[in-house]
């Protein structure tokens, strides 16, 4: 029964990723997703949040908690995989700037492809990281269906209204999936956790980054919010590639589930107080 539902664990991934990207490539055009990369100043700190506060972050906490040393990895791999392909939705339901969001995720994929196998050698001297291995899910899964969607907006916009609508519905119902599932086949992990400080890791991680971002650059609110989830949601895909080759150390993988499960619990309670925060008087 396990292998059955992680088989559809990995189905429902593969739908949200490709059905959700594809519809905020039908939303936005290439445009307005290139725009946002023309400000010099919202491109480097964008850069400098995700591939220097980050790790960096990642590094103090594992030192100050006493992680051990495969939960410190984990976390360290964590602060070194930005892009996380659930940023759009996270935008959409914070009621931020889809077209910005989109142009985040593109900038720091091409960025963790960079950086990653370049910072692991002297970040976690025991990994090491290939950089097609981790180009490749990442151009299929989130800036190929993305660029498609922006092609076929701009063939049929009509087409595309109503197809974005289904695919964002469709993408919601996979995610939810995907997250019950990813809490349900791997309790056993989370309670195992308990004590060693792990799952407190986690929580200040994201919390520290989501902060931090959103008190750096206030004067904007929709860059505010789309840089802060930008930062806080890490890309756990690309972070998995390179744990895959520490077979000899469970714990690496262990601390990237849990920090999967708690970071999206988190990211979406927060995108949730974010549209309220918008929606209440000023």
């Amino acid at each position: 029964m396990d292998a059955f539902l992680q088989v559809v664990q990995k189905g429902a991934l593969l739908i949200f990723l490709i059905g959700s990207m594809a519809a905020t490539g039908m939303s936005i055009t290439p445009s307005s997703a290139v725009a946002p990369l023309r400000d010099v100043r919202f491109v480097l700190v964008a850069v400098l949040l995700n591939f220097v506060a980050a790790p960096a972050l990642s590094w103090l906490l594992s030192y100050g908690l006493r992680l051990n040393p495969g939960h410190a990895t984990g976390l360290m791999l964590l602060g070194c995989a930005a892009g996380a392909p659930f940023l759009p939705k996270l935008v959409a339901i914070a009621r931020g700037d889809l077209a910005l969001s989109a142009a985040l995720v593109i900038l720091l994929t091409a960025g963790t492809i960079i950086f990653m196998p370049s910072a692991l050698p002297f970040l976690t001297p025991t990994l090491h990281a290939d950089a097609w291995a981790i180009a490749k899910p990442l151009l299929l899964l989130i800036v190929a269906p993305m660029v498609i969607g922006m092609v076929i907006r701009s063939q049929s916009p009509s087409f595309s209204a109503h197809a974005a609508r289904l695919l964002a519905k469709l993408g919601n119902l996979a995610l939810l999936l995907f997250v019950v599932l990813l809490i349900a086949l791997n309790l056993g992990p989370l309670f195992g956790v308990i004590g060693s400080g792990a799952i407190l890791a986690s929580i200040l991680h994201f919390t520290g980054l989501f902060a931090f971002a959103w008190f750096l650059r206030s004067e904007t609110p929709q860059i505010q919010s789309v840089l802060a989830f930008g930062t806080a949601a890490r890309n756990f895909g690309a972070a998995l590639v390179p744990a895959a080759g520490a077979s000899a150390n469970p714990d690496i993988t262990i601390m990237l589930i849990v920090s999967a499960i708690v970071s999206l619990v988190l990211a979406f309670l927060t995108a949730t107080w974010v549209k309220r925060r918008s929606l209440a008087p000023q």
